[in-house]
Order: C-alpha cells, then structure tokens, then sequence
C-alpha cells in the first residue's frame, strides 16, 4: 500500500497585474493561479491540506493536543526546565492567572488551524470547479478534503466551544463578519456531523494510500462528534441533556466499524506506538510522519529524555495520580483506594504493587527500561527538573534512538511515527458508552470494556528486564459481576467505562475534553489538585474555575482583528 506523499513544494500563488511586453510573460518556475486550476495541479493542492494536518511547530502544532487534553487533564505535568519554560502552558495546567489577554500561545494555535482550513477550502473550490470528467475523483476528493475540515474544526471546538464557522462558499471579504454566535453550540456541532457524513456515504472502504480516509474513518469521527454532541451544553457548558438519538446512532456506527471494516486490536498494546506497526490492525486515520523528509513531514514533539541520545525538551510528565490509577486489586481498578498508600511512581512500588501493564507502555521511570529495549534503562539524569515535575516521562510519542524512525534535528528530536486519530479500541470504548447510557444490551458494553482489558492482560512480552523477569507485577482481569465487582449496573459500568478511557489513553490528549462532555471537569479536577498539590508545590494555587475553564478564551487578540464582533466565552 502506498504512502500518501504529502509534502507540497514549488508552488507560489501568483497574483500578476496586466503589463507591457517582458512583463507579462510569466517567469520561469513559477505557477500561476490559473495553472493551479489544472486537474494535475488540483491533486496537488489536495495533498498540499493534507500536509498540513501534521505541522506540529511547538507552539503552532496541529498534532496531537496533548497539552490540551493531557496536561490540562491531570494525566501529566507540563514538564520542560520548570513553569516559565513555556509559561503559557503552565496556565494552562492551573487555570491560575490566566486571561483573555496573555494567550499568545493560544492565538497562535487560533491562527494556524485557520490556516489549516484555508488550504482545505482553496482545494475544495478548486476541485468543485472541474467537471467528473476532467477529474474523476472529484467526489472522493471533496469528501476528503470534507473529512479533513470536520478534523481541524474538531479540535477548535474542543478547545473554544465556540468560533468562525467558514466554509469554502464563504466570500473572502466577509471573513471578518463571521461571528462566533452566528451559530448556537448544537448547530456549530452540525456542522461538523455534515461533513463526516458526507465521507461516510462517498469515501471508499479501503483506500490505495494510506493516510486517506475511508468510509469507516468517517464512521468514527462521526461517532467521535455524536457522542460528544449528545452530551447537551448550557450557555455556561453545564450537560443539561443526554441524547438518546444521537447516542444510539454512535452505537450503530461503532458497530458497523468493529463488523465490517476489517480492523481488529492489534495483539500487543505496543504495537500502537511503533513505527513498524503503524497503519496497522488497530489504526483506522493516522496523521502520517516519516523520516524522508522528501516525501512527507517529521513528527518532533518537545517530550523527549534530555540525555545524549535524545536531548530536549523533557515535557509531559505523567502525574502520580495518573500512575496510580494502574493499581487493580483482584484484577480491577482500585476505584476507591488507589491514590492512597504506595505511590506508584517508583521501581520498587512496580515490584510490590499489582498493577495494569499499561503503566509500563506509557510511563518510565528511572530504573527501568526504555521504550521496550531490557538494556536501555532509564537515569536520574534524563529527566529535566525533576525537582518541580518529578522522575517520570512519558513513552508513547517517542521512538527509540535505535529506531529505523528518529531523527535527530538539533536541538529537537523527530520521527516518523504516526498520530493514530481514530482507532479501533476507542470505537469499542465508545459502543460500550452509548450502549450503557442508554440502558441497552449491557452484557455486550460489559463484552467490550472486557476485551480492552483482556488485550491489556495479554500485552507484557515486551515487558522485560534483561534477565526476563517482569518489569512490574502485573494482574489486570475482566469485569466478573458478583466476583471481583458488583452488578454491571449504569452508574458502575460509567465507572468503569470512564477509568478503561483513562489507563488506554493516558497522555494521548483525550482526557480533559472526556471531563468536559461527561460534564465533571470541574470536580475532577479540583479533587486532583487538593492531592496533587502535596505532591508538587508549584500546584498550590491552581484551582478549575466551574462555568468558565471548560474551554480556553477566545484570545483577546483576535476579538480586536474583528473589532469586537467574536463574543467571549462564558466566565472570561
């Protein structure tokens, strides 16, 4: 199968003015708007949006929101040389001091996903233009480039809630008329639903390059904006309401997805954070990386050791109520015990304490081995400030050195592993969810949270010192009502749908959106800052503001470009 060769060089939009003779001749290796028309040219500015789906510059990324989701979720510590070292970010983590008017950081991630959407609209109006005959995967291609709109427009209204909705019809000149409440949340969140139902009923099941879409892609990320969508908003982003439609459409969705598509778990958890596996099983729409910077874009995310086979940054330390989630008695979570006792931060308390393996594909600690390799054991020294973050880092968005996909780009680390957007597990996760909101079929939600868990079990052979004993002492079991927990009724099966989403997707930058809809950010987040605090100082004033911090502001600095026209989000 073919890699979708996104890179878009040489191409200079040229807007000439009518002159005499020499002038008008157009230079040599520059290409006008019109060529761009061409169908030859109009695959290549399709490609040129998909390209930058995956510009992850550390304050302009369009990757992988783990700040967003992750940090500001309590999954992590920001990380780096302490809190000024992007202190932005470091608002961000404690919701304290933060303001409408020092989000430089966040105007700039405003700014470039718009960017993102210009280059999707400039494709799509120029591929509305050619006729099937010219080009006859115009239909495919508009659904893609659809797709790709729903993607980008997915993390702003994640992020913002509210924001500019502009299509490709909407004249350039009335950019700036475009107001945020032009549209109300359920009608923003429509929007969305549109354009991945359009790819769900034109795209193909199976794509010839990877890296495009396929139907059942569309299936998820539809799934993805319906169950979030289902979780009704008031003005100030209290749920209000469920929605049992939207909910039993995700579940028919998901299950089309885990029947037909042909995806399965991979057999290892690993497999979803190594090069050579990516694509794969389990992976329904990756971002696509590489290393042949020819052909395509470096992944290089600031969340490296900074020891002599990496060097920078050190961000995203998981926190030790993350890490103690992984403690199971009897096989299960410790719902109710688990941040009390050992910490599960250390070697010694991997040795003593049962514990999911999941820790161990997404954590490491000094003491113990890197990224799967028994010899390569991780030092006091690769850690940045340990003293403000403690000892941990994070291991699924990094490749080992030895690794056919890293790269070393002073003074930042890159690679060529995928960001895998939709996958399998999280469909199954997301059945299970609606299934058990709406009070159906309980045995399968109870099947499916258990088949996660079984894969989880199952996923140690790469967990090994390198005299083959165990990196931790690992006991995860399924869910067996009236054994190891009580009946699988709503409110426990929510507990536990919740903590599965917690351990699989730890530091994928999920979590805090996963606060926001199930409506409980505010209670989540301030239990874990009155522990957390003890633990890191630098926590000690940060408090979640209810009806305000569900969502970033919108930066003040873009409300000014408009002259006031966005309105602000509740409570900034």
């Amino acid at each position: 199968m073919k890699r979708l060769n996104i890179l878009f060089l040489g191409f200079i939009l040229l807007v000439t003015v009518s002159c005499e003779s020499m002038l008008d001749t157009k230079p040599q290796g520059v290409v006008s708007d019109e060529d761009l028309n061409e169908p030859e040219q109009v695959e290549k500015m399709v490609n040129a949006a998909y390209s930058f789906t995956g510009q992850n510059h550390f304050n302009k990324q369009m990757g992988m929101p783990y700040e967003e989701g992750s940090v500001r979720g309590g999954e992590a510590y920001k990380g780096g040389s302490g809190t000024n070292d992007n202190a932005e970010r470091n608002r961000w983590e404690t919701f304290t001091y933060m303001q409408a008017t020092n989000v430089d950081d966040l105007d700039n991630l405003w700014w470039v996903h718009y960017v993102a959407i210009g280059r999707i609209h400039d494709a799509l109006r120029r591929v509305k233009n050619l006729t099937l005959e010219q080009y006859p995967l115009k239909e495919q291609r508009i659904a893609e480039l659809r797709f790709l709109r729903g993607h980008i427009y997915m993390y702003m209204k994640q992020c913002f809630k509210f924001f500019p909705y502009i299509d490709e019809d909407t004249p350039q000149d009335m950019y700036d008329k475009v107001g945020t409440d032009d549209l109300t949340n359920i009608e923003l969140w429509a929007k969305l639903i549109d354009d991945f139902r359009v790819g769900a009923s034109v795209l193909p099941d199976v794509q010839s390059e990877v890296g495009r879409p396929t139907s059942y892609a569309a299936k998820a990320y539809l799934a993805k904006a319906l169950i979030f969508s289902a979780y009704e908003q008031d003005d100030k982003h209290n749920v209000v309401n469920i929605n049992p439609e939207k909910l039993t459409e995700v579940a028919t969705l998901c299950k089309d997805i885990i029947d037909n598509s042909g995806k399965r778990l991979a057999s290892d958890f690993a497999e979803n954070f190594l090069c050579e596996y990516e694509n794969g099983s389990e992976s329904i729409w990756a971002i696509q990386y590489t290393t042949d910077t020819q052909t395509g874009r470096l992944n290089s995310w600031l969340v490296s050791p900074v020891n002599s086979d990496y060097g920078c940054c050190g961000f995203l330390q998981p926190t030790v109520q993350q890490m103690n989630r992984y403690k199971t008695v009897n096989g299960i979570p410790d719902f109710a015990n688990y941040n009390k006792g050992i910490m599960l931060d250390n070697k010694a308390a991997f040795a003593a304490t049962p514990m999911d393996p999941r820790l161990m594909h997404t954590v490491a600690v000094p003491g113990m081995p890197w990224k799967y390799e028994p010899s390569y054991i991780m030092g006091e020294s690769w850690v940045r400030t340990p003293e403000v973050y403690g000892y941990s880092m994070s291991q699924k968005l990094i490749v080992s050195p030895t690794s056919d996909c890293f790269k070393k780009t002073n003074p930042f680390m890159g690679a060529g592993l995928n960001w895998d957007v939709l996958r399998l597990d999280e469909v199954m996760l997301w059945r299970a969810e609606a299934l058990i909101q709406l009070g159906q079929d309980m045995d399968e939600s109870l099947r499916l949270v258990n088949a996660i868990r079984a894969r989880a079990a199952s996923s140690t052979n790469r967990l090994k010192f390198a005299n083959g004993t165990p990196t931790g002492r690992f006991d995860v079991q399924p869910y067996t009502p009236g054994v190891n927990c009580p009946a699988w009724s709503k409110e426990f099966a929510m507990q536990a749908l919740r903590w599965e989403r917690s351990l699989e997707f730890a530091t994928e930058g999920k979590w805090f959106f996963d606060l926001v809809r199930w409506g409980i950010a505010a209670e989540s987040m301030n239990a874990y800052f009155e522990i957390e605090k003890t633990r890191r100082s630098y926590l000690k004033d940060a408090v979640f503001k209810k009806n305000r911090d569900e969502y970033f502001p919108i930066p003040e600095t873009q409300i000014s470009y408009v002259k006031g026209l966005y309105k602000q989000n509740a409570g900034w």
